[in-house]
């Protein structure tokens, strides 16, 4: 169902419509979890190795993709919340080419140059041929990323976030199954957990379009709505080009910090690999309270609610500051026994290290918290371009402890990098909201 976030109490709207899609989150990042303790537990410490040393590049190009649905999805929200339904579906059906389009381009680039990237990024010979199949094939299921995620972006501009949820159960379901089939019973290796990875993410889509055939009639475009439109073409890269960036841009620094942990050697790649898929698990809790927040932002901003911003703003930063207490207590008390989940027992420095990691970016979920709040607000604000510095901010911050601090500090070094990033995006985000807020009343 379709929810209206422009009447009625923010922390009550934001919570409510963020509570479905942290459940679901949570189910995504299962799989990925689930991903990684097959890999390690029945492939070895060098296969979890290969999968996590493609994890900065992963994020960097599936993330852009993930950034363009999100952008894409804005002015839909916006025509939602001004009731303007006939733009709404030359909208839609605008984002039908330009996804096509944006897919193909992304997979043929991807594919044909990941092994060069592998090496440029200085990845172990140990483990580079392992790294290169699992990419490969998460890169090669590219179409199969936009095919879920326009759809699930769509939906939540609408105020649905429960259905993307059901789709995301359905897919971490059938993700996990073929991970067990596809590594333990047929022996494919790390493609196994790619072509599970892929396989479930292609199912999720075929979900999502079925619940938008059955339930949205809004949804149903006309072969006019198809049409290329050029203004609404330019409004939608405008939208989606700059989020998709700043995500890219963010994941540079990731790339340069990840480089610098390869040159630490495999079992460093592995802790730091553990690490990230939990504190992944913790904190996808912020991706979906983003995703609240650009959802009320375009939808008050569509309905010339302007008033209501602010009060949205302050009901995200309680939710996330709540939530980022409660998941450092938790990993202090239990992030042991979670990192010794995916190695074995006798692996005490890799378990040692990938703790120290999630103990120190716990400490720093606070700021975590406001780079989401007031990037994904302003970004549904209409501002996408705005954020994007905050993208440079974190990359700014990555790059500089990869290429300085990691090769004088070590592994320590590492873990502070995201934290860095965070408070120093959040420098530049604060005084931004202000700023558009400003023009938007204006």
């Amino acid at each position: 169902m379709t929810k209206d976030m422009t009447s009625g109490s923010p922390m009550n709207l934001l919570f409510h419509f963020t509570l479905p899609l942290i459940f679901g989150n949570l189910f995504q990042q299962l799989y990925s979890i689930v991903d990684a303790i097959v890999v390690g537990r029945f492939l070895g410490e060098k296969a979890l190795a290969a999968v996590g040393s493609t994890g900065s590049l992963n994020f960097m190009i599936i993330g852009f993709c993930l950034g363009i649905c999100s952008g894409f999805a804005i002015p839909i929200a916006q025509c939602f919340g001004a009731k303007q339904m006939e733009d709404l579906k030359r909208y839609v059906g605008n984002i039908i080419w330009l996804s096509v389009i944006s897919a193909v381009v992304l997979t043929a680039v991807t594919v044909t140059f990941c092994r060069q990237i592998l090496l440029a990024m200085n990845t172990p010979s140990d483990i580079l041929e392992s790294a290169y199949t699992f990419i490969v094939i998460i890169f090669a299921g590219i179409p199969a990323t936009f095919f879920y995620n326009i759809l699930a972006s769509i939906l939540r501009a609408l105020g649905d976030s429960k259905t993307p949820v059901f789709c995301l159960v359905l897919s971490s379901v059938i993700n996990i199954a073929l991970d067990l089939l596809l590594i333990i019973v047929f022996p494919l290796g790390v493609a196994g957990a790619g072509i599970a990875t892929v396989t479930a993410q292609l199912f999720s889509g075929f979900a999502c379009l079925y619940f938008i055939r059955r339930r949205y009639a809004i949804l149903r475009v006309s072969r006019d709505d198809v049409r290329p439109r050029g203004a609404y073409i330019k409004r939608l890269l405008a939208m989606g080009l700059p989020m998709g960036l700043q995500i890219s841009i963010t994941a540079i620094g990731s790339v340069i910090l990840q480089v610098s942990v390869n040159a630490l050697g495999s079992l460093a790649v592995a802790a730091m690999t553990a690490a990230n898929k939990i504190s992944c698990f913790f904190t996808c809790a912020y991706d979906a309270l983003g995703v609240a927040m650009s959802t009320y932002g375009g939808q008050n901003v569509g309905a010339r609610q302007k008033e209501r911003l602010t009060p949205g703003l302050r009901a995200g930063l309680l939710i996330g500051v709540g939530y980022s207490i409660l998941a450092l207590l938790i990993l202090i008390l239990f992030g042991k026994p979670l990192a010794s989940l995916f190695v074995s027992g006798s692996e005490t420095e890799i378990i040692s290290n990938a703790y120290e990691c999630l103990v120190i970016n716990a400490a720093f979920y606070i700021p975590l918290t406001g780079v989401n709040v007031f990037r994904l607000l302003i970004q549904g604000m209409g501002y996408s371009r705005v954020a994007v510095f905050a993208g440079v901010c974190e990359m700014t911050a990555r790059a500089l402890t990869g290429l300085f601090l990691v090769p004088v500090l070590g592994f320590t070094a590492a873990c502070f990098a995201s934290p860095i990033a965070w408070v120093l995006a959040d420098c530049f985000l604060v005084p931004a909201y202000f700023h558009v807020l400003k023009q938007v009343s204006d």
